[in-house]
């Protein structure tokens, strides 16, 4: 093979071992579990925002923002359940760039995975002990969940990884609220078929072993906008992309029907500050639909302490490296705006 192979990286138990949870701590991660099962169950009408940093970059600026989300979500708890978002790798076009703290615990030094799976694994921990809350993680790697499955409150598939055989079928075998995006080119039916497969048990071979799934029911949809042909954006929050996945939904035996909508990405054309709209009319639309309210469960939302983004190594405090994000203070204000708006 034309590859180097450096180092034999320690398994998820041994990391563990280095790393365990505390009881407490595994009570918070199951007790967050349980609320969002609920919701996804029907049993809570509680709206869910999967918010925060496009790539969890720092570990001192995402705690900083995670402490100032957990007050604000204490505030709107009556009826917002707030998933923080701390993706620790992250996908690449054209595989260049930044690939998250796995592969880079430090933006400005080479790659050391290694150090990068201690890196996340400690983030995630520090979340939990330190916030009461546990966090959404994409799935990039379904090899690498197992680092961090006792970590988890919410698992997202990246649209392009959404139609690979083994990222369907680990998602079959988590336990936690996987949610599965549509694909770039946004066709409903590939997701659909991604969360059929995902809530169905499989055998099949992981890690070395091979293993009986039991199949995930809380699959569910993220719509996040596609890209047609000529590359450019293709928004699919408004009402009729609703309605016409509330379709493709009832012409399937799924369990639990749900859409979360991303609101950046191919849906605001990543024009942050877009978001903020974007929000607000997927909000009308549950409020002019019943159907439309029992379906789509919550938003996803990008966003950091500083508006914007910049390069690796840009020297601001807080601000994206990959995607542009909503600062804090219009993070603020939209989540408070969201929760009157319920």
């Amino acid at each position: 093979m034309n590859m180097i192979f450096e180092r034999k990286l320690a398994i998820p138990m041994e990391v563990k071992e280095m790393y365990p949870l505390t009881g407490t701590m595994s009570q918070v991660v199951e007790q967050r579990i349980a609320e969002l099962k609920a919701i996804f169950e029907g049993r809570s009408d509680r709206f869910i925002l999967v918010i925060g940093p496009c790539s969890a970059d720092n570990e001192n600026s995402v705690m900083d923002y995670m402490h100032r989300l957990k007050n604000l979500a204490e505030q709107v708890k009556d009826r917002i359940f707030v998933v923080p978002r701390i993706y620790t790798n992250k996908p690449r076009t054209t595989g260049d760039g930044y690939k998250g703290m796995l592969h880079q615990p430090n933006p400005e030094e080479k790659p050391d995975m290694f150090k990068g799976i201690i890196a996340i694994r400690k983030l995630h921990m520090r979340l939990v002990q330190e916030t009461g809350m546990a966090a959404a993680d994409e799935m990039l790697y379904p090899e690498n969940h197992k680092y961090l499955d006792d970590l988890l409150g919410y698992v997202a598939v990246g649209a392009r990884s959404v139609e690979d055989q083994q990222h369907r079928l680990t998602a079959s075998g988590i336990e936690v609220p996987v949610g599965m995006k549509n694909p770039t080119s946004g066709d409903f039916q590939v997701m659909l078929n991604a969360i059929q497969a995902a809530q169905h048990p499989h055998t099949f071979i992981y890690r070395g072993w091979e293993t009986h799934s039991q199949g995930n029911p809380y699959a569910h949809a993220i719509l996040r906008g596609s890209t047609n042909k000529h590359g450019q954006s293709q928004p699919n929050y408004h009402y009729e992309d609703l309605m016409l996945i509330h379709d493709f939904y009832a012409e399937r035996d799924l369990a639990n029907p749900a859409v979360v909508v991303d609101v950046n990405h191919a849906n605001s054309g990543k024009q942050y500050i877009e978001q903020i709209r974007i929000a607000k009319e997927v909000l009308h639309s549950r409020r002019y639909n019943e159907s439309l309210r029992k379906l789509v469960k919550g938003l996803m939302i990008e966003s950091y302490l500083e508006d914007g983004c910049q390069k690796p190594g840009g020297g601001v405090y807080g601000q994206s490296i990959t995607d542009p994000c909503l600062g804090w203070e219009k993070t603020e204000k939209l989540v408070l705006d969201i929760a009157e708006t319920l």
